[in-house]
């Protein structure tokens, strides 16, 4: 069992930046692939971001390369989302995801919510224009 937290949201302006971390518990953390996805009002949830377990592999959402970053810190059992460049349409709930990987990281498996077993409680991020 896996539990994530999200930290580091809020309400920023167009143009500025915010640093999601999500802290989770276990000992196991450095065998699973972590996302990122968010969900606008009224729309689906959405990928942003994953990360392999290792930390060598990295998927993004087209739109949003360049200007976000995700990394992760087995030591520390947290990932982190750099988001910089806001724009009021980035404006969600943001969710980190775990997912056991047990093989090669595969970015169109890990762009899916299907394969995440386990989810946080989500983080607001606010863009002002």
């Amino acid at each position: 069992q896996v539990q994530l937290v999200e930290s580091g949201g809020g309400l920023v302006q167009a143009g500025g930046s915010l640093r999601l971390s999500c802290a989770a518990s276990g000992r196991t953390f450095a065998k699973y692939a972590l996302g990122w996805f968010r969900q606008a009002p009224g729309k689906e949830r959405d990928f942003v971001a994953a990360i392999s377990r290792s930390g060598n592999s990295i998927s993004y959402l087209d739109p949003i390369k360049g200007r976000f970053t995700i990394s992760r810190d087995n030591a520390k059992n947290t990932v982190y989302l750099q988001m910089n460049s806001l724009k009021p349409e980035d404006t969600a709930v943001c969710y980190c995801a775990a997912a056991v990987q047990a093989g090669s990281y595969s970015g169109s498996t890990y762009s899916r919510p299907t394969p995440y077993d386990y989810w946080g409680q989500g983080t607001q991020v606010t863009v002002s224009s």
